[in-house]
């Protein structure tokens, strides 16, 4: 959530930045000024009142204690109406803070200086392209014709148990799974990130903290009777860990690192992006947040793609970096570089990764902050990535490396796998 410093210090600013990102906010900073100029008039009209109140209410004791109990009745009357004044005042309040409080979190994070100019993924600038091909067999197949052949993923049986979007895996698939999240984990704790295993369904409090509610409510699978939600990603649940935390500047950096399922109902979706495992409503993804001091979260964020790179490139598949165009970036960050390897079988570019820096987008909802040498409390920023989302990582490998005897496995999957052809 943008802080009122940020709208306030330039509002034409703000307006400029937010257009970036395709946003017309225009009205409703126009809005949450005004809202902010009458809370803090409200606020002054509150505090002389209470004061008016405190001050009749000591002179009431006085005039008692002289016997003069007519004027302290009279004193009586008049701290009864400032009371109810200073009710109505505080009723007002609360309405316009709350009123203040609700435009605030509609209005997006501001983009980077650096996020390109656009408004879809036909704009999003490619700043690192790394080709290594594979000879195919003639007529490759896509990998959910592989699937059926090494009876490895049966989107069928998914169907039967839940609906499309839920596959399952079987025998080498299910073990190719297993054997891609402990390599992931393992480069992420390598890197110095603390593993954690969190819940899998959050309350409301920690959707809003990292930005997917009130903003993403038809993408979550919703448990209504507890109100809980199903993580669409892992960032949800471990960065919601310092929900309500000062820390001191010697904690930082936190790096952590987790593997969930995510579930996503991707409304909407349809056509060829969605075959196989190209768009699901559940995966499994392992992710890694940061949390840094503000003058070195950009250099945080180029350490989490260097990071993310060097996994994607000791699978051996091809892989490109893209910054997000303004109109293409998620609600809350700033700035997003986004990891996409290259199906030789489908022809196309499939996402595994984002990678983001929020500034103090998120921390300001989650009230995550720090205080420095001078015992000053700031928000802190945050940071989080995909290292790596499985499904499409697993289509690229099988479309990748088919041949005619099998699917070959990536030498650093070997120790993991315990096999290095599917056949």
């Amino acid at each position: 959530m943008l802080t009122l410093k940020q709208i306030r210090d330039d509002k034409e600013a703000a307006v400029r930045r937010l257009a970036k990102k395709g946003v017309d906010a225009a009205s409703a900073i126009e809005k949450i000024i005004a809202l902010d100029d009458r809370r803090k008039a409200i606020q002054v009209e509150l505090d002389t009142t209470l004061a008016a109140q405190n001050k009749a209410a000591k002179e009431i004791g006085a005039l008692m204690g002289q016997g003069r109990r007519e004027e302290a009745e009279e004193r009586k009357h008049f701290v009864a109406d400032l009371k109810e004044k200073s009710s109505r005042l505080q009723a007002e309040s609360n309405d316009v803070q709350q009123e203040l409080q609700a435009t605030l979190v509609t209005l997006p994070n501001f983009p980077a200086e650096i996020v390109p100019e656009g408004k879809t993924a036909e704009d999003n600038l490619v700043v690192k392209l790394v080709e290594s091909y594979t000879q195919l067999p003639e007529n490759p197949l896509p990998h959910w014709e592989l699937a059926r052949k090494y009876d490895i993923i049966d989107f069928d049986l998914g169907v039967k148990l839940t609906g499309a979007g839920f596959p399952v895996y079987k025998g080498k698939g299910a073990r190719l799974q297993r054997a891609l999240i402990n390599y992931f984990l393992d480069c992420n704790t390598r890197a110095g990130y603390l593993e954690v295993e969190p819940p899998i369904m959050v309350n409301e409090a920690s959707g809003f903290g990292t930005g997917q509610l009130p903003d993403k409510e038809g993408q979550m699978y919703h448990a209504t009777v507890d109100n809980f939600y199903m993580i669409p990603t892992a960032e949800v649940p471990v960065t919601n860990i310092y929900r309500d935390v000062i820390l001191d500047e010697k904690d930082f950096p936190v790096k952590m690192t987790a593997y969930t399922p995510c579930f996503r109902r991707e409304a909407g979706s349809y056509g060829k992006d969605v075959r196989g495992l190209n768009r699901l409503h559940q995966f499994d993804k392992v992710e890694i947040v940061q949390l840094s001091l503000p003058d070195v979260s950009y250099e945080a964020l180029d350490g989490m793609v260097a990071h993310v790179e060097g996994i994607v490139r000791s699978l051996g598949l091809p892989y490109r970096i893209l910054r997000l165009c303004g109109g293409d970036m998620s609600f809350t960050s700033a700035l997003t570089y986004d990891f996409e390897v290259y199906s030789e079988a489908q022809k196309r570019w499939l996402e595994v990764s984002s990678v983001s820096n929020f500034e103090s987008f998120q921390a300001n909802r989650l009230k995550l902050r720090y205080r420095d040498g001078e015992k000053k409390i700031h928000l802190a920023h945050t940071l989080n990535g995909s290292s790596l989302a499985l499904p499409r990582i697993v289509a690229a490998l099988l479309e990748n490396f088919q041949t005619p005897e099998g699917i070959r496995i990536p030498e650093v999957l070997i120790p993991y796998t315990g096999f290095d052809i599917i056949k």
